[in-house]
């Protein structure tokens, strides 16, 4: 009867468990849904800008401040995790990648200070006493465009100082709800950009330009920067919903097969016990009758 009692308690426990992953799962089906909406409506706008900064470039050489390319002496390096758990390996692999490039720049003797955007990122990272550290968790409890555009103006203005030679962001790029493509990009300096069609040839528009384009590009390079900050963190966000969400839909699946095991089990062991019962009764009204 204890076995039975032991059983019965961890059906409840599991089923308990099962609900409330059902429960994370449809939360996070709803935030996810949101979340991808935003950045499938970021990206085209961010697709246009770059293709209007390529035309710009394309055999011109126009150059700003933040095109500068300078011996790195000190690096920035941007990691974007979550505030919250139970989203699979979505926090542990931008982690990994995060340390992977501190260790290659500490190998270089290069000064390396870590901004970490997300909680996940700021408690591991913060275990390191020997790394500066910087945190700006409160960034995705509600993410805003003038919230993010206000760091990537900091990280601009550090680089424009020459403060900083090089930054770089590792975060998970949304592809969708079942898979994340883990990404480091290089922020600054920026990178001269191709306007290149699928032909492999160059695409130049036929645009008129007032001012010149020096002018346009030193106003669409920061406003450029600002909205690749806010993509980035748009991304992270889905793909964040989509890997909790899968990792739910995982956890539920697996409490049901569970609980198909210790029930099948429970039946088993209350079977036997019933039928040690009925030998135990037989038993005694066959020694009765001897």
């Amino acid at each position: 009867m204890a076995n039975l009692k032991e059983v019965r308690t961890r059906i409840s426990s599991v089923s308990s468990t099962q609900q409330i992953t059902s429960a994370m799962k449809m939360v996070s089906a709803a935030k996810f849904r949101r979340a991808q909406n935003a950045i499938i409506g970021m990206r085209p706008y961010a697709a246009q800008l770059n293709e209007i900064i390529a035309d710009i470039n394309t055999g011109d050489g126009v150059m700003t401040p933040y095109h500068a390319v300078r011996p790195v002496e000190k690096v920035v390096l941007v990691v974007v995790t979550s505030n919250k758990g139970l989203c699979g390996a979505f926090n542990s692999n931008v982690l990994k990648l995060a340390q992977q490039r501190i260790d290659h720049w500490r190998s270089q003797k290069v000064a390396i200070q870590v901004m970490a955007i997300g909680r996940k990122a700021s408690e591991s990272l913060a275990k390191q006493k020997d790394l500066q550290l910087t945190s700006h968790d409160d960034l995705l409890d509600n993410p805003s465009f003038d919230a993010t555009a206000e760091l990537a103006d900091k990280l601009m203005e550090q680089y424009s100082d020459k403060a900083v030679d090089r930054v770089e962001i590792a975060y998970n790029q949304f592809k969708n709800s079942l898979a994340q493509i883990l990404s480091c990009e290089q922020f600054l300096p920026v990178e001269s950009a191709k306007a290149d069609t699928p032909n492999g040839k160059k695409q130049n528009n036929d645009y008129l330009y007032e001012p010149s384009k020096e002018e346009i590009l030193r106003e669409m390079i920061p406003l450029t920067l600002r909205s690749t900050f806010y993509r980035i963190i748009l991304d992270s966000l889905a793909a964040e919903h989509g890997a909790r969400m899968t990792a739910m839909q995982k956890a539920t699946d697996n409490a049901t097969e569970l609980l198909k095991d210790l029930r099948l089990s429970y039946n088993k062991a209350r079977q036997a016990s019933i039928t040690n019962e009925i030998i135990e009764i037989v038993s005694g009204s066959e020694a009765l009758k001897g």
